[in-house]
């Protein structure tokens, strides 16, 4: 009886070394997979046959099995390309897919955009993110990233500001509408945009006036770009006056007329409101405001918040996984954050074929977040997450399966020819 169960013990040891050279064999052939996982082949003994029952000890062992294939999530090698969309993961987590089977998890970033402006995988699932919402700004709502429109509307200029110092010594000047070059202190000219996106030039004329800490400022534009204006001549759209105090900062502003009327198609009646930083009595503190100091009359900057209708110039993931777009106005936005799922137990993860997971009991649910945040890897763009099989240690595994087979096929000869020797008795 001990020789025929040694062909079974043979044969149990076959059937495992078997089953490990075919986890080592997967483990070679996707070497060379994004994202690709590698397993690993764990064994345990059988049942042993008791001499003596339950007390323990005088056991003859009947073999070994196959127990678990469990998958190793160590972080794989992250290749640089030239590819935007691809991303990598570095650390723990998964991107999400919706999949047939419902939503997918993956370690491969090479995604891409498809025709109708959804970010991809190679297979065409869309890839989840966390949405902007009305004000641009990325919120916690999910959904598919998507391009959108590659042009964007022209955005009115309805706001301007400036930091600039206006010289305390300079002479009391009248202004004269009519010759505002040479009746102003100072001047400065801006871009703006109108409701369609026409850039205008508005220049802003200072003078000074009798009491000494007291302007004027008048914003004028061209004949040529007001309704019913003279080409060449400076056409008044808007006025107000700085107060400032004895020490030169900011003490008030005071707006005057604000309307300007551009013509070729602008809607009439355009407000800009003109910001010259927190004065006292809006609670500043007047150190970053205008000033008027004892120096050059200077602008040290001035911003508008309009843009001129645009298309798309070019795109581009940060490291928290925030997809912008760039267009050739200059004008940025968010289109996206990249989803990253984390689970409890990636080794519970079910494969499913085509670089996907899905989760399962054992893993538990995936726990959505940004990346970076909680535990989770980081985003690279413009890379990719090489396998994680060494192919050099799968080798050694390979032969270590192949002597492993070859001395179970010994047992089971040696077995054979012990079981002739019996036979051959009769003779």
């Amino acid at each position: 009886m001990s020789i025929l169960s040694s062909f079974n013990i043979g044969v149990s040891g076959l059937n495992a070394a078997g089953q490990s050279m075919s986890v080592v064999g997967d483990n070679i052939a996707n070497a060379g997979t994004y994202g690709f996982k590698g397993s690993r082949a764990e064994f345990q003994d059988m049942i042993a046959n008791s001499l003596k029952g339950i007390d323990g000890g005088d056991q003859v062992g009947t073999g070994t099995k196959l127990a678990h294939i469990t998958s190793q999530f160590t972080q794989g090698n992250i290749t640089r390309t030239q590819n935007i969309t691809d991303l990598a993961v570095n650390g723990n987590g998964f991107f999400q897919v919706d999949a047939p089977f419902g939503k997918g998890y993956t370690r491969d970033g090479a995604f891409h955009f498809d025709k109708e402006g959804f970010m991809v995988n190679g297979d065409g699932y869309k890839i989840n993110g966390f949405l902007p919402d009305d004000k641009g700004a990325i919120g916690n709502l999910t959904g598919n990233i998507k391009l959108g429109n590659t042009t964007i509307p022209a955005t009115p200029t309805s706001e301007l500001n400036v930091s600039m110092n206006l010289d305390s010594r300079a002479a009391v000047t009248k202004f004269d509408p009519n010759a505002p070059d040479k009746t102003s202190n100072f001047n400065t000219s801006m871009t703006v945009y109108d409701n369609v996106g026409t850039a205008r030039l508005v220049t802003v004329y200072f003078n000074k006036l009798a009491d000494g800490a007291t302007w004027e400022y008048h914003a004028m534009a061209d004949g040529a770009d007001v309704q019913g204006g003279i080409p060449g001549k400076m056409m008044e759209q808007a006025n107000g006056q700085l107060k400032f105090n004895t020490k030169g900062v900011l003490d008030e502003e005071i707006p005057g007329m604000n309307s300007f009327n551009f013509n070729k198609g602008a809607a009439p009646n355009q407000q800009l409101a003109f910001n010259f930083g927190a004065s006292l009595k809006e609670g500043g503190t007047g150190l970053d405001a205008s000033t008027q100091f004892g120096s050059k009359s200077s602008v040290a900057r001035h911003t508008q918040n309009g843009a001129s209708a645009a298309t798309l110039a070019s795109m581009s993931f940060n490291d928290q996984g925030i997809l912008t777009a760039v267009y050739d106005n200059g004008v940025q936005r968010d289109l996206g954050q990249v989803v990253v799922a984390k689970f409890e137990n990636n080794e519970g993860l079910f494969k499913t074929g085509k670089n996907l997971f899905k989760e399962t009991r054992k893993s538990g649910q995936g726990a959505l977040g940004k990346p970076g945040a909680d535990g989770r890897g980081e985003v690279l763009s413009k890379s990719i997450e090489q396998s994680n099989v060494d192919i050099a240690s799968e080798f050694i595994n390979l032969m270590a399966a192949q002597r492993n087979f070859q001395a179970n096929t010994r047992t089971i000869t040696t077995s054979d020819q012990m079981l002739q020797e019996v036979l051959n008795i009769k003779r």
